[in-house]
């Protein structure tokens, strides 16, 4: 097994978030409840990158930062009518999930 870190992103409705998620590349892996009407946690992944969705309080805070760096940022601005800025190190746009946690996706300019 490869080691790897996957981020935790405090969410209020994961199946929302889930279909938000697919419109930049995620699909679903799987979602876990203890039991019916308790909290879901679920994983999505865009190839190797995953992502933890989870409506556990105290698991993460809204508003939370992750870094995505993809092939072509130009399609995933498109996809959310969001304008793309340069920096030295990237062209990225910064995206905000229905829960407020921020996703700043970008492809290096080297």
């Amino acid at each position: 097994m490869d080691e790897e870190v996957i981020p935790i992103l405090r969410v209020g409705d994961v199946a929302a978030a889930v279909g938000w998620y697919e419109r930049l590349g995620f699909t679903r892996q799987w979602e876990h409840r203890f039991e019916p009407g308790f909290p879901a946690f679920a994983e999505v992944a865009r190839g190797r990158v995953r992502l933890f969705l989870s409506e556990h309080t105290g698991d993460a805070r809204p508003g939370t930062l992750v870094y995505l760096r993809v092939k072509d940022v130009d399609a995933v601005a498109a996809e959310f009518g969001a304008q793309v800025t340069r920096a030295p190190w990237a062209r990225e746009v910064e995206l905000r999930d229905p829960d407020g946690n921020r996703l700043r996706v970008g492809t290096p300019t080297e």
